[in-house]
């Protein structure tokens, strides 16, 4: 009893050395080149009325009908930006152009959301990483009990991002999207091949051309460089992003 609460512990203490090193080998650029991908920026404006009234048109131009007025002071959503001047606005539920040169002034205004595809792909990779020096155990669907290959990656993926994939590398071989190397983004699955093309390994792509896996009974679950074998095959497109995404919030200036 003592002697398996002990290893427990070793094993933990082991995944505490392993996670450290992993975070130090990763690039500082990578890391702040995924924070930028995760949090998008996106450009809209507003108008504000300076003239004491402005005319509102169904066209850009000033021969086209008039479908209102806009005073001095007021602030409205641009709809559409033209490079002659005028600008699309929208007035409640309707919309027009205005001349905006010499009568009104243009805020550019950011908006700030998080990617959330590239946020639970970084999720689902720390989400792996916390069990570094866990334990490899044939037919094991349990990190935290001993796992194999694919039941690592399954439950990896089942518990982090909540995807269900089945518990065999050649099955999590047929789900999502072949993709290239060039392609590849953390959180897709990476495969390998016994000598007679039979895929008998799968990896979790970490980033930096790191993946975490199962792999062996005498290094259980660990880091290795993503071609320390030869990938056969690269899987995404399993993590889906929700329909929209998280909103920051807005800040004025580029």
């Amino acid at each position: 009893m003592k002697l398996d609460v002990f290893r427990r512990l070793a094993v933990k203490a082991a995944a505490g050395v392993f996670i450290f090193a992993g975070l130090m080998m990763m690039d500082p650029q990578e890391s702040m080149a995924a924070a930028r991908t995760e949090v998008q920026t996106r450009s809209s404006y507003m108008v504000t009325i300076e003239a004491p009234s402005v005319d509102v048109y169904t066209y850009k131009s000033k021969d086209s009908k008039t479908v209102g007025q806009v005073k001095r002071g007021q602030t409205y959503e641009v709809l559409k930006k033209e490079q002659d001047g005028w600008v699309q606005i929208r007035m409640g539920n309707r919309e027009g152009y205005i001349s905006a040169a010499g009568n009104a002034s243009l805020v550019e205004k950011n908006r700030q959301t998080v990617d959330s595809g590239a946020r639970q792909r970084r999720e689902v990779v720390e989400f792996a990483l916390q069990f570094l020096g866990g334990e490899y155990k044939y037919g094991g669907t349990d990190p935290n009990k001993g796992v194999d290959c694919s039941g690592f990656t399954r439950y990896v993926m089942k518990y982090g991002v909540s995807v269900e994939i089945p518990h065999s590398s050649t099955g999590q071989a047929a789900c999502g999207t072949e993709v290239s190397e060039e392609e590849m983004q953390p959180g897709d699955l990476i495969f390998y091949s016994s000598p007679f093309g039979r895929i008998n390994h799968v990896a979790m792509y970490a980033g930096n051309g790191q993946v975490v896996h199962a792999s062996t009974e005498e290094t259980g679950i660990k880091l290795s460089p993503y071609n320390y074998r030869e990938p056969v095959k690269i899987r995404s497109g399993m993590i889906h992003p929700s329909e929209k995404d998280d909103f920051i919030g807005p800040y004025i200036g580029k």
